[in-house]
Parts: C-alpha cells; sequence; structure tokens
C-alpha cells in the first residue's frame, strides 16, 4: 500500500524522539500499521540545529506553513507547543484535508472543542495522546478501553515535575525553593516553573480527561486550580505522621450537581498505591461502573515515552485512514451531537475532607473557640494533633482532619478562625482525598 507521509511540525525533544523511534521501529511499525509511516518533511526553528536528522528521505524547512500546504503530506505532527500559530497551523492543515496528531495539550484543553468540530466537518482525524500522561496510553483507555463503563471519577498524578519536588520534600525534609532547585538542576524543572508548580499543565490534561469520561466540552477556564508552592516542608512531616502523604491531583468527579474539575495538593492515605507513586512519574487512577478502579502508571514526560504515544497516535491514523468518518471512533469518546451540557460545579460546592495547621499561643481556651467556630458551621473533626512548643517559644502548631465538608463552610471557618486574637497569621488548608477504600 501506498505509504503514509508525515510532516513534523517541531524537531525538539519530543519530534527528535519520534522521529528516532519511527526509525529504529521502522519494520515493527510497518507490520502493525499495515503500511509504511514516512517522515518526509519536518519544520524546524534552527535547521543548522537540526542536520543531525538529515536524511535523504527527509526534506528540512523554517517554514511551518510549507509543511500543512505540501499536497503529499497526508499527516502533520504538530510538536510546537504553545497556542500561537500552534492553532493556526492546524486548522489549516485541517482545512487541506490532513489528519493531524498533537502533544499539544495547553491548544487542545483550550481549542479542542474547535478543532474538532473543524476535523468532523472535514472527514480528517485529530490524534492527541500525547497530550496526557506522556507515555502512559491513557485517552486510549478511557475512550475506548472503558467504553462499556460511565465514569464515576478520575483521579491522577499527572505532572512528574512537582512529583519529583514533593517526593524530595517528605524524602529530604527540605522544603519547597531548596527542592525546585534541585528539580531545575536535574532537568525536571524548567527554569521558569510556574505552569508546573501553580497546576496549570496538570489542569490542562485533566480538562482533556473530564471532556472523554463525561462527553462534555474543553472547559479549561471552569477548573479550580492550585499548586504547591505555598506547602511547607512542616506539612509534609505532619501529613506523614498523621498516615497520609501529599501529591498534587488533578480530580475530576460526577456528582448530582455537576462536574468536579479540580487540581490542587491532597493528602492520600500512605496505603494507597497512588500514594507510592514517587519521583518523575504519573499514575492515574479511573473508577468505572462496572470495571470498578483502574490505575494506569508509566513515565508521563520525555522524548521516547512521549514518542511512543505519537507513534501509536500515527498509526492509529493509518489504519483508518481510509475508514468511514462517521464511524470512526469520536474525538471526544461521544458523537459531536451528543455532547453533555452539565455544568462544572464551583469549587465552593464542592464536598470532600480538609487537613487544617493553624499556628496558635499556647494558652488555655484556643482550640474550646476553634472548635465551636467549626462546629457553628457543620464541620467535624476526625482527628487532631498539637504539637509541643519549643524552649522559649510562645506558640504551638495545631494539625486537624476534618471529616467531609463542603468547601465554603470551610472557607467561611477559615476567616472565623484566624481572626481569633490567639491565631499567629493565616491556616493552611489542604483537601484529604480517600480515592476508594
Amino acid at each position: 500500500m501506498k505509504p503514509m507521509n508525515v510532516g513534523l511540525l517541531g524537531l525538539g525533544t519530543v519530534g527528535g524522539g519520534t522521529l528516532t523511534v519511527l526509525r529504529r521501529n521502522a519494520a515493527e511499525i510497518t507490520r502493525r500499521a499495515g503500511r509504511e509511516i514516512r517522515v518526509t518533511m519536518a519544520a524546524v526553528r534552527d535547521l543548522d540545529k537540526a542536520k543531525p536528522y538529515a536524511s535523504a528521505g527527509l526534506v528540512l524547512t523554517d517554514n511551518p506553513f510549507a509543511v500543512v500546504d505540501n499536497p503529499d503530506i497526508d499527516i502533520v505532527v504538530e510538536m510546537m507547543g504553545g497556542i500561537s500559530p500552534a492553532k493556526e497551523l492546524i486548522l489549516m492543515a485541517i482545512e487541506n484535508g490532513k489528519h493531524v496528531v498533537t502533544a499539544n495539550k495547553a491548544l487542545i484543553a483550550n481549542h479542542g472543542t474547535e478543532i474538532f468540530a473543524a476535523a468532523q466537518k472535514k472527514g480528517v482525524m485529530v490524534a492527541f495522546e500525547a497530550a496526557v500522561g506522556g507515555g502512559i496510553p491513557i485517552i486510549k483507555a478511557i475512550r475506548e478501553g472503558l467504553t462499556a463503563n460511565r465514569i464515576e471519577w478520575i483521579a491522577g498524578i499527572i505532572n512528574g515535575t512537582t512529583n519529583f519536588i514533593l517526593t524530595e520534600m517528605r524524602d529530604k525534609g527540605a522544603g519547597f525553593d531548596e527542592m525546585l532547585k534541585e528539580a531545575q538542576r536535574l532537568g525536571y524543572a524548567e527554569a521558569d516553573p510556574t505552569f508546573d508548580v501553580e497546576g496549570v499543565d496538570a489542569a490542562h490534561k485533566l480538562t482533556i480527561m473530564s471532556a472523554i469520561a463525561f462527553g462534555i466540552p474543553m472547559q479549561f477556564d471552569r477548573a479550580h486550580v492550585e499548586g504547591i508552592t505555598r506547602l511547607t516542608g512542616d506539612d509534609v512531616k505532619y501529613a506523614e505522621q498523621l498516615g497520609y502523604r501529599i501529591k498534587l491531583l488533578g480530580i475530576t468527579k460526577r456528582t448530582p450537581k455537576g462536574i468536579e474539575l479540580r487540581v490542587h495538593p491532597a493528602l492520600i492515605p500512605a496505603r494507597r498505591l497512588i500514594a507510592n507513586v514517587d519521583g518523575a512519574m504519573n499514575a492515574i487512577l479511573v473508577k468505572g461502573d462496572a470495571v470498578g478502579a483502574t490505575m494506569y502508571y508509566g513515565a508521563g514526560a520525555g522524548a521516547e515515552p512521549t514518542a511512543s504515544s505519537v507513534v501509536a497516535d500515527l498509526v492509529d491514523v493509518t489504519r483508518m485512514h481510509t475508514a468511514d468518518p462517521h464511524n470512526r471512533v469520536p474525538h471526544l469518546a461521544f458523537q459531536p451531537d451528543a455532547l453533555s451540557d452539565e455544568p462544572i460545579l464551583p469549587m465552593d460546592e464542592v464536598r470532600t475532607a480538609y487537613y487544617l495547621r493553624l499556628r496558635a499561643l499556647d494558652k488555655p481556651g484556643v482550640l474550646a473557640d476553634v472548635t465551636r467556630i467549626l462546629a457553628d458551621l457543620d464541620i467535624s473533626i476526625d482527628a487532631m494533633m498539637q504539637k509541643e512548643p519549643h524552649e522559649g517559644e510562645e506558640q504551638v502548631d495545631i494539625i486537624m482532619l476534618t471529616h467531609q465538608s463542603i468547601e465554603k463552610n470551610i472557607n467561611a471557618a477559615m476567616m472565623k478562625i484566624e481572626a481569633l486574637p490567639a491565631i499567629c497569621g493565616k491556616i493552611a488548608r489542604i483537601r484529604v482525598e480517600q480515592l476508594g477504600k
């Protein structure tokens, strides 16, 4: 059969890894796809840097629009990142009748609905397995492997940088700033780590999974996003003493009032399998009504792990290239005219348990005032720990775990407690997630 000609937009870490895997495993990939998948053109920023990838059959250009306009290209693989010009290039490729494979989570989370509608209209495919979880085939698992299930919730460690930092804070008893510098030194964190440590990267990925799981449009702007920058070494230590580990989780859940869509640090019981996912690894739990809880673990980033997902998408597109467009697996698992308008639940209405750490003057009556405020707002305490003050200190740490409560009640309680004369500074609050039994 005629080979499928591929044009790459970007030959950086993932683009280079994709080309390497395609060349190294060419025979195996051809056997699985049913025809050869051949990279014939690549757009790069620096032609000199791309020379090591040059070969007789590969044309290099610094003009990405030349790739999407090339009539001989069947599939465009976008690995440039960012919103613009990636969005314009993808839409132009679709308009030109080309299939698209992308690893661009930010673009899909923000503009996926528009891109999928354009692809549906032109009868082409947009594949994006590499946009979530690096080498973990989580998109295919949710969209196809679990298609018999009504998905109840998804919870995942979906950012390797933050997981590495939290693991090091726990193991070395260090603070966030110190471990961020270590992550940057080792190459796990960018020079500007904002998207990772503030939870934005995880929220992009969670938005995509939520849309597939629940058949709703992409709604990144409705996600609740918190990072790990406010966590202290004390919080990590106290969580361990209470039998928990702190992880940055992306959680999306179906509730009677709407869909939860939230990224934030969370305490997880240390005995849970996902609590023991350490370093830069990713893990995602998916709960279906028929199958129960399933877990997917692996490398969430890196050249060849991500390339593994890109090439898998290329094989899928190649296999389905000649299929009737109306009988292909829909981009978001549900047919475009069957997407749900189920609302995203405001964070104030989310119900979960909480870890609260407050610093107070070591004198009688403080705990009574605090517990009275909690009781008035229908918040009950599950566990409590008070640390002894150090020699010469007048302040102590009080740590509480609550039973499940509504977020708005917790916020109101924190404001009232912080206003007490004996309370010193702001209260640290981390949500607690049991993630099954």
